[in-house]
């Protein structure tokens, strides 16, 4: 089991170093000089040999890439001049020196997602730990809104197979696994949150924590998170409805499920204590890949209702041309998939120890 876990942490630092490697080139063969994005309509030609010096824009884009595995790198060389770009500064870098390689400092630090453009300079990594937990309440409401609702469709289609629920609720899953998320967010918020507005009370736009009526605090407004769960749960919903029917059929068609049902067992009984679990494993796969895109599907969803996540965050950054948020936003996203994979992985072979590890 170590030397598995061991083999899938170097496989996904090799896809990680893959995603890196290709987000910069991505990023850094787009029109535009950084620098003047980040000075805007007040540049200078000394102002822009300033600012492209202390960020490394004056480099060869092969030296960039490597200034920016430099900085994503827990592990990191650092030079000990303090006009260069790598200096390890202490309001750059979140970390401790360890040793010294003659003109240079070997350090450990917190990965560095730079600077926002835009935003007077303000980190990424804080633009992102003041987002992403919003983000994470959106994708965890939304799964379990999918997870409760599936499941009970599922369980039902299995046991009225072939009738009119059956049809029904297959009909249901289909469309809402081809109707796009924000197309779903567009009407919902149309018709909850504008035309039924005094029958629900709820807004069309609106985030978790909102400023009171004189701007002062926030205070925490979970109405707000109903819409945009439900949108968001709609496609992993029809999913999970259409695996548990499937896999429950294919269970309830065995042999020890036979002999359950013959020793006068309920129906209830037989799925609850017998046909689920094994059902589940194909679900619980599904659930760890829907959460994981939860996360980076979540983009337009966010942006129609408001919601102040890491999604709308990429949006304005995409907007304006912030590359060094949207780069490290979809970095984050990137690495949340394969932990997600990792645990799913885990989980997977501890729920059915059939599963034979290499």
């Amino acid at each position: 089991m170590v030397y598995y876990i061991l083999d899938k942490i170097l496989y996904s630092a090799l896809t990680m170093f893959g995603v890196v490697t290709v987000i910069f080139f991505l990023f850094n063969v787009l029109p535009g000089d950084p620098a003047q994005m980040m000075l805007g309509q007040n540049e200078s030609s000394d102002q822009l040999m300033i600012v492209k010096k202390k960020y490394g824009f004056d480099k060869p884009i092969v030296n960039q890439y490597f200034l920016y595995l430099n900085d994503l790198s827990p592990i990191s060389l650092h030079s000990k001049n303090k006009e260069d770009y790598s200096y390890f500064g202490k309001n750059k870098y979140t970390g401790v020196e360890l040793f010294d390689i003659k003109d240079f400092s070997v350090s450990f630090k917190y990965p560095y997602l730079r600077t926002s453009f835009v935003n007077q300079g303000k980190k990424v990594s804080k633009i992102i730990s003041e987002t992403l937990p919003n983000t994470f309440v959106l994708a965890i409401s939304s799964i379990l809104i999918a997870i409760f609702i599936g499941l009970i469709l599922g369980i039902i289609s299995a046991l009225n197979k072939g009738n009119i629920i059956d049809i029904l609720i297959q009909f249901i899953s289909t469309i809402g696994m081809s109707v796009p998320s924000f197309f779903s967010a567009i009407i919902f918020a149309w018709i909850f949150g504008f035309l039924l507005k005094d029958l629900t009370g709820l807004e069309m736009t609106g985030s978790l924590f909102e400023l009171d009526d004189y701007g002062e605090s926030f205070h925490l407004e979970l109405k707000n998170l109903i819409l945009p769960s439900i949108v968001l749960g709609i496609r992993p919903l029809a999913v999970i409805s259409q695996l548990v029917r499937n896999e429950l059929l294919n269970v309830l068609s065995q042999d020890y499920i036979r002999t359950a049902k013959a020793k006068g067992l309920s129906d209830f009984i037989v799925i609850r204590d017998h046909a689920l679990k094994n059902a589940l494993n194909p679900v619980v796969t599904a659930v760890s890949g829907w959460f994981a895109s939860l996360l980076a599907g979540a983009v337009f969803v966010e942006f129609i209702f408001g919601w102040n996540g890491l999604g709308k965050e990429i949006v304005n950054a995409l907007t304006l041309l912030d590359l060094p948020v949207i780069m490290g936003a979809v970095l984050v996203i990137a690495f949340m998939f394969i932990l997600i994979n990792i645990l799913v992985d885990i989980i997977y072979i501890k729920l059915d120890p059939r599963i034979k590890i290499n």
